[in-house]
């Protein structure tokens, strides 16, 4: 079932924004440092566990544990949940929970705080509840152990309980409502409610009784700031140990200073996401050729030098490299070749061309990229008409009125590739229409079961080979420290998990 309406604008809210050891935690024997500063201009409004997103995933994981762990390479590891195993047919999932766990408030952790946990998340309007929806029922099965049944397979479910939808909060705070401003975990630290500002600085203090092994820092702080150009003066002013920047101008302003390390990494993908497939609002989209036209007509090596001064990879595929299903030939399947796209337009029964109305969102399309787009589809006669819109309007009109044919977008490229066919290709959050096609209709059974990387791939190259989407370009992405921290970029994710600093050593 597709997600809610209000859990379609969270999850895109989120996404335009722009993520086996027996005891998980920091490298104890590093030397310990009373600190971490970090900025950051992702904006915390709430600790209710219901409102965390990728993005603001680090401000939960200093009081909040996850069931599972995902660590920097993408590979899953116990946390607060010691085992799983699913069933014979893939559709229950038993969790074997860790022992001698309380909560802040004293509470002990055990199976029945994780289903109430799991049930809030489940009946929320946030990100994990996109995740969680295919979860029929959580069962207590003792104290040490909660089954989650399934309707049918879900090769995303574990990985997701290493995000926002693993995140466990004493049981006393549920419903949420308490939690927005006093969260109460299991996690390493606790929010220092008397040096935190809400909305400018969250302080966060070591948790004497924390069940795992020590993070390295005794305290750790989160500054938000919005323009990335303050980021960099606090960098150099010393206010901030460590920093994601996303801005190509602000990453060549520091990539090279001998004050700083720094750790590049391709992150989150940009392209014009096709809602439209059906031709319900451009029937000129219906057909195949018309797609492949829009992608053969795309400069993508000259919006990636414009927009982004070269920082990225060319790509016409939505699988990211870490993903099983990646193909890397298919990133220049669309090599620019405005001949070939006029000739498919013709073939369509379009060679005078025919008219494409986006949305503009200016925290995505700059005016460059404006311009750029429409010269780039103008010169095979498709003339592209944008409207403006702030960005809340624009989801609300695109995915609940299905007003638009299509959006330019900044995504997370996910490691996970059922996490690319669930957000991408399953109805609901950037599919809703539900739209649907014969190959698709028959690989995605397999996939949901065992997938095998060729079954993947064949998904990948006919999403591909039948102009799905238009994808330009993954973004390169600079983390930034002043030399005394080391920075291990989490897969998947932007920014960075909470474990992945460390002391430099």
């Amino acid at each position: 079932m597709p997600p809610a309406p209000t859990r379609l604008l969270a999850l895109l809210a989120a996404a335009t924004v722009l993520a086996g050891c027996a005891v998980p935690g920091g490298a104890a024997s590093a030397p310990a440092d009373p600190s971490l500063d970090l900025a950051t201009t992702t904006l915390l409004t709430s600790f209710d566990t219901e409102d965390a997103t990728v993005a603001t995933l680090p401000y939960f994981q200093a009081v909040y544990d996850t069931l599972i762990r995902r660590e920097p390479d993408g590979t899953l590891s116990p946390m607060l949940a010691t085992g799983w195993a699913y069933d014979a047919e893939r559709t229950a999932l038993t969790l074997t929970l860790r022992t001698g766990v309380r909560f802040d408030d004293g509470t002990p952790f055990d199976a029945s705080a994780v289903k109430a946990n799991l049930d809030h998340l489940r009946r929320g309007d946030g990100a994990a509840a996109a995740v969680l929806a295919g979860v029929e029922a959580v069962e207590v099965v003792d104290a040490r152990r909660v089954r989650l049944v399934l309707p049918e397979p879900d090769p995303g479910l574990l990985p997701s309980l290493s995000g926002p939808a693993g995140l466990v909060a004493a049981p006393s705070g549920l419903p949420g409502e308490g939690l927005r401003i006093d969260p109460s975990g299991t996690g390493p630290y606790e929010l220092d409610r008397a040096r935190t500002v809400a909305g400018y600085t969250w302080v966060f203090t070591r948790a004497a009784d924390y069940w795992g092994a020590r993070l390295p820092y005794d305290t750790i702080t989160f500054g938000y700031l919005p323009d990335e150009s303050a980021i960099v003066n606090g960098l150099t002013a010393g206010r901030f140990d460590a920093a994601l920047l996303r801005d190509p101008a602000q990453q060549a302003a520091v990539r090279n200073d001998p004050r700083f390390s720094t750790v590049e990494q391709v992150a989150d993908l940009q392209g014009l996401l096709l809602f439209d497939r059906a031709g319900t609002v451009t029937p000129e989209l219906k057909d195949p050729r018309v797609r492949r036209a829009l992608n053969y007509a795309v400069d993508r090596p000259t919006l990636l030098s414009k927009l982004r001064q070269g920082r990225g990879q060319v790509t016409g595929q939505v699988f990211g490299p870490r993903t099983a299903g990646y193909r890397p030939e298919l990133d220049t399947y669309y090599a620019l070749n405005r001949a070939r796209a006029r000739e498919l337009l013709a073939e369509a029964g379009l060679a005078n061309g025919f008219t494409l109305r986006l949305p503009r969102d200016p925290a995505v399309v700059s005016p460059t990229l404006a311009a750029l787009l429409r010269a780039d589809l103008g010169a095979v006669g498709v003339e592209v008409v944008w409207e403006p819109l702030d960005h809340g309007s624009a989801l609300r009109r695109i995915l609940l009125e299905q007003a638009y044919p299509g959006l330019v977008m900044n995504l997370r490229q996910s490691a996970d590739d059922w996490a690319v066919l669930r957000d991408l290709v399953l109805p609901g959050t950037l599919n809703p229409s539900g739209y649907t096609d014969a190959t698709v209709g028959r690989l995605l059974p397999k996939l949901k079961d065992r997938p095998a990387e060729a079954d993947l791939e064949a998904l990948n190259r006919h999403l591909v080979e039948d102009g799905w989407f238009v994808p330009f370009f993954r973004m390169t992405y600079l983390h930034v420290s002043d030399g005394t921290v080391t920075i291990s970029p989490q897969d998947g994710m932007a920014t960075p998990s909470l474990y992945g600093y460390a002391p430099a050593r």
